[in-house]
């Protein structure tokens, strides 16, 4: 049975008019409940994580700063929240279901967290509406546990996953897969160990064939024994924010080609959401939820 990591925390109160979709997260979950595709036993709700796994990537000032809320205003800024004690819960939460989903993907083959994805938290500080990296501390635990041995980041959100190319540049145990939209935020890309900068108006063609040529190659080159998905909607034609012209269609068989690739290699996979900021929320919600519906039928 697929797990999901959840929790009301997810959707953090914003105010009026802000611009990133949080009611996203709770209706994920109320329409995979109301289409049948899961039941509440699918879901689990994360504790928040211990600090010694922020601070495995993260410096300790950045993390005392948060949890203290001293980060500095301009940083804030950046980041694009208001700096409050639910944002720090929410984000301590949300990274301990990616790590959760890490145990139960060795179990099941798959596990995912409604939220995280968050690859533009650097060490030292956060922009772009990421503050801790769940994927670069479920990578790093992953490791301290050894869990892993060798581990392949595929991060298809359209803005390239900066703060995880910078936190694994010097571990050669993590390779970091970025697929993004070449003139798109962030403005000054980071070095990953493979980045595909993709034409502003890509389609699903391209799109695809690109990922097809890529993906099983990165596979059989690094031979990983872990798998992390970063699995964006930004990509679609709708996002306001993407600037590239895939199809829902599209984006549901990208999904479909990264879990066969998992399954056929007999690698476990967990999944993190990503962005998504179409005009329209249905449009988010449902290609999110295409991921978890091609999930659950592969694996289960």
């Amino acid at each position: 049975m697929l797990q999901i990591a959840f929790s009301p925390v997810y959707r953090l109160r914003l105010p009026e008019g802000h611009r990133f979709p949080m009611l996203k997260y709770e209706l994920i979950h109320e329409q995979l409940l109301y289409e049948g595709t899961c039941t509440e036993t699918n879901f689990f709700g994360p504790e928040p994580v211990d600090d010694r796994w922020a601070l495995g990537v993260h410096t300790a000032e950045y993390v005392q700063a948060l949890k203290s809320g001293t980060v500095d205003p301009r940083m804030m800024r950046r980041i694009g929240f208001p700096l409050t004690p639910e944002l720090i819960d929410r984000e301590w939460i949300i990274t301990q279901g990616t790590i959760d989903c890490t145990q139960l993907a060795q179990r099941d083959g798959v596990a995912m967290n409604i939220a995280g994805g968050t690859h533009h938290a650097f060490p030292d500080r956060g922009e772009g509406f990421c503050m801790l990296n769940d994927v670069g501390i479920a990578a790093n635990y992953l490791l301290a546990m050894g869990q892993a041995k060798k581990i392949l980041v595929v991060d298809l959100d359209v803005h390239q996953g900066n703060g995880t190319a910078v936190m694994f540049q010097t571990e050669s145990r993590v390779f970091t897969f970025s697929m993004h939209g070449a003139d798109n935020y962030p403005l000054r890309k980071e070095t990953s160990d493979l980045d595909i900068d993709l034409p502003t108006g890509t389609t699903d063609d391209f799109y695809l064939n690109t990922l097809y040529d890529s993906l099983p190659r990165l596979i059989r080159q690094q031979q990983p024994d872990f798998l992390f998905y970063v699995a964006g909607v930004d990509i679609l034609a709708s996002d306001r924010l993407g600037k590239l012209a895939v199809s829902r269609d599209g984006c549901r068989q990208r999904d479909v080609f990264v879990f066969e690739q998992a399954i056929k290699n007999n690698l476990p996979i967990t999944v993190s959401m990503g962005g998504g900021y179409s005009p329209r929320l249905t449009d988010i919600v449902e290609a999110h939820c295409n991921t978890f519906r091609v999930a659950t039928n592969l694996f289960f």
